[in-house]
């Protein structure tokens, strides 16, 4: 392989799930953004929101992104506002395909209203903040390379193949 698969989507989208068993398939490095910059800061997400504030955030998260994408082929899994900013979704295109995971609002918040390591949700009204937060960024996220439907019952593994075979019938050179 000779570029890097990068999944985007929403937070709830099933990218780092879907990312692990991808790389678990094709056997190469998964590489999760948020683990990178957590591990890097030495605290959590939601501590350096607190701490910090967004925008600290997303200058990092463009630093370590650009860094990982240089890194060589393997499966990449950004945060959810990771592809809103111009400087990341160059940096993708220059060293890999961009596959967005695009789920509804209904499936989304099925998996994310329990979790509260969501920072953006941390809301009086977070369904309302995440419906707000998906129609600001669906058409941000339809300039990816390739669009896969993030379906509620769908398995890890039924994504993972759905993802093989739009890379492998739209970007047959990426999997080589």
């Amino acid at each position: 392989m000779r570029r890097n698969i990068v999944l985007i989507g929403m937070m709830g989208a099933g990218k780092t799930a879907v990312g692990s068993e991808l790389a678990r398939r094709l056997q190469l490095p998964f590489r999760d953004i948020d683990v990178e910059i957590e591990r890097a800061a030495a605290m959590t997400i939601p501590e350096i929101f607190a701490r910090d504030g967004e925008e600290f955030f997303r200058a990092r998260e463009s630093e370590v992104l650009a860094r990982v994408m240089a890194d060589g082929p393997g499966i990449v899994s950004t945060g959810g506002g990771a592809w809103m900013r111009e400087e990341n979704r160059r940096s993708v295109a220059e060293n890999g395909i961009s596959v967005w995971l695009d789920g509804d609002l209904e499936t989304l918040w099925q998996r994310v209203r329990q979790r509260p390591t969501r920072p953006l949700l941390q809301t009086g009204q977070p369904k309302a903040t995440l419906e707000r937060l998906l129609n600001a960024r669906n058409p941000v996220y339809a300039l990816a390379d390739l669009r896969i439907e993030a379906q509620r019952r769908d398995t890890v593994a039924a994504s993972a193949q759905r993802v093989l075979d739009a890379i492998r019938a739209t970007y047959p050179e990426v999997l080589k």
